[in-house]
């Protein structure tokens, strides 16, 4: 049985595991100010950075889960899941292999 490059149903796995973990690449994206702020503080913390980051981790976690509890950024990754996974059933190529160059020459 062939599948429907364009059908829109999500089994679980795709619901649960593999939208979040686009969800979570994109919002570290979009949130890269507090993870950048995040890290050098911790950097320049060293064992201390508990103590001494809290701001800075409040800061990225407020960011993250504003983006975690969107309903839009939900659907925004959810489309993107949802073309790649099209995209791989008409070519069968997977969509990280598919945007590296091809050789020119073997």
């Amino acid at each position: 049985m062939a599948l429907d490059p364009a059908e829109q149903h999500l089994r679980h796995v795709e619901k649960d595991v593999l939208i979040p973990k686009i969800m979570r690449e994109k919002a570290r994206e979009r949130c890269s100010e507090q993870v950048q702020e995040f890290t050098k503080c911790c950097k320049d913390s060293g064992v201390l950075m508990v103590v001494k980051c809290q701001k800075e981790n409040s800061a990225l976690k407020e960011c993250l889960t504003a983006y975690y509890n969107d309903p839009a950024f939900y659907e925004e990754c959810k489309m993107e899941y949802l073309k790649e996974r099209e995209e791989f059933r008409k070519t069968g190529i997977p969509s990280k292999r598919r945007l590296q160059k091809l050789p020119t020459s073997m």
